[in-house]
């Protein structure tokens, strides 16, 4: 097998064309190279130059390119695009999540604990816990990651959250309504006035998405609706955190305004199904957060089964979720959550990249970003078959082999 990475910077005239050939099995996402949803294709080789996929079927019709990678029968898939993470933040909940493993309830509540580390911590300590983040799921597999702020809940804190973001990803979301601020706590209403105003002028220039916490102990639909339309004026796309810990308005809101996902998805009525079903709007769900809660797991076979686009991310935060690993989630979703291995698998690479609504990644096809991940496994079902197994063997970003 070859061991040659490049450092040419993707795209660079001087990266080298690479041939990927002897994948035992090739998940494509694309149905007009391979079989079924997955696209699978068995005996297959990718071409990629110039950080783009550029031509996918069987080995024995391959194309020439400068270099040879001999996958040697293992499966190859697209990169993990994880469509929700909480990574800018400071400090540890070590202690609240001991005490929920000891029989205390979770409540959002404790978003607080993290703002106060968050705002002491200095920009070279958020960037560096930030760039840790993104390197620990890279070598896991994910080479898109989505990233809110949050954690700051004041004007120059949210501001920098999402500054420093915007220098791992493109996929910034503004979330300065994840709770009310600890200095507005009477003055709830004030505080929404600031995150529409003062704090979205401030943090607008850096994101691409908004995002509001919809819940019980968060935001109410009304506030909810303020906060989305006074991003969406600003030229930002709606997700919604919706329907995690109670029933509530955040999913048709979500399908009302347009958003790109309503994410959680816990806590439905037949009527939040329909909606779903019949929107662009993706249902990501997050069982890290259920995982690590002790909550009810989402029914993502009754999505499923209505036609709903489902998306799995980890929402990898400090304190309800703190896993970097999309393959923990294929497999507590196939578990737990009523999914297939296939449609598991489906919904961490395509279904993430509706949610970011990204068409150049979560598929291998002509034209796609060559975010591709090579497992140490002969099929795409040994992550959810070999839970909690690292079966990461190689890993490309942009067409770069990153390890």
């Amino acid at each position: 097998m070859s061991t040659h990475s490049t450092t040419a910077a993707p795209g660079s005239p001087a990266a080298p064309s690479t041939l990927i050939t002897g994948i035992g099995s090739l998940v494509t996402n694309d149905t007009a190279h391979g079989t079924g949803p997955l696209g699978l294709l068995t005996d297959a080789a990718v071409v990629i130059d110039a950080g783009t996929v550029v031509w996918v079927g069987p080995a024995g019709a391959a194309q020439a390119a400068d270099e040879r990678f001999d996958a040697g029968g293992r499966a190859l898939l697209p990169g993990f695009v994880d469509s929700h993470a909480h990574l800018v933040f400071a400090g540890d909940r070590t202690a609240e999540f001991n005490a929920r493993m000891s029989g205390q309830a979770y409540s959002a509540g404790g978003i607080r604990t993290t703002v106060a580390a968050t705002r002491a911590a200095t920009d070279a300590e958020l960037d560096a816990n930030l760039a840790r983040f993104v390197r620990e799921a890279l070598h896991q597999g994910t080479t898109t990651v989505e990233c809110k702020s949050g954690y700051g809940l004041t004007v120059e804190d949210e501001a920098r959250a999402l500054r420093i973001a915007a220098g791992h990803t493109p996929e910034t979301t503004y979330l300065g309504a994840h709770v009310v601020a600890p200095e507005f706590a009477d003055d709830p209403a004030g505080y929404v006035d600031l995150v529409t105003g003062e704090m979205l002028d401030a943090c607008a220039p850096y994101a691409r998405w908004v995002d509001v916490f919809c819940e019980n102990g968060a935001f109410d639909g009304d506030q909810a609706r303020a906060v989305l339309t006074a991003g969406v004026a600003r030229g930002l796309t709606p997700r919604v955190h919706a329907n995690q810990l109670s029933y509530g308005p955040g999913v048709q809101l979500a399908v009302e305004l347009g958003a790109a996902s309503a994410d959680h998805c816990t806590h439905l009525t037949d009527e939040d199904v329909a909606a779903l079903a019949g929107s662009a709007t993706v249902a990501t769900l997050l069982p890290g957060a259920e995982f690590s809660t002790r909550a009810a797991y989402p029914d993502a076979r009754r999505l499923l089964a209505a036609g709903a686009t489902v998306a799995l991310s980890t929402d990898c935060n400090p304190g309800s979720s703190f896993t970097s690993s999309m393959a923990f989630c294929i497999a507590v979703a196939v578990r737990e959550m009523g999914m297939t291995p296939d449609e598991a698998v489906h919904a961490a690479t395509a279904g993430g990249a509706r949610a970011l609504r990204r068409p150049d990644v979560g598929l291998i096809a002509p034209g796609a970003r060559a975010d591709l991940l090579l497992l140490d496994a002969p099929s795409h079902v040994h992550l959810a078959y070999r839970p909690g197994v690292p079966l990461t063997a190689a890993v490309w970003r942009a067409g770069v082999r990153e390890l």
